[in-house]
């Protein structure tokens, strides 16, 4: 699979996942978040976290080799098809069911980031 998106998404994934990071502490230092709404603003902060990393694995990177394409293509095949089916399913689930107790981990996030700083070390 080659890059779908120009070179400038790539810093533009990164800017999106850093406003995504402080979105929620602002919301709530305004006031706009509540207990009604809480559920809305934490699926929203996720979405808006997923966008910003497919930015970034599909912008082209610069002195893109054949091995690049090669990591891109097994990192797409593999944590889109599970992060989307789990995780977006779950949400959907949780957003269905109205369910803001039970707080689920952010181990997709983590597993999302520490793909990108190894493939950009590659």
């Amino acid at each position: 699979m080659k890059a779908l998106l120009p070179v400038y998404c790539r810093p533009l994934g990164y800017v999106v996942l850093l406003v995504a990071l402080f979105i929620p502490f602002i919301l709530v230092m305004q006031g706009v978040v509540t207990d009604r709404n809480l559920l809305f603003y934490k699926e929203c902060t996720k979405l808006l976290m997923m966008a910003g990393c497919l930015l970034i694995i599909f912008a082209f990177s610069k002195n893109e080799s054949r091995e690049t394409v090669q990591i891109r293509n097994s990192a797409v095949r593999n944590a889109i098809f599970l992060t989307f089916l789990f995780v977006f399913g779950g949400m959907l689930w949780r957003v269905m069911q109205g369910d803001v107790i039970n707080v689920d981990t952010s181990s997709f996030l983590t597993f999302w980031f520490l793909m990108y700083f190894v493939w950009g070390l590659v």
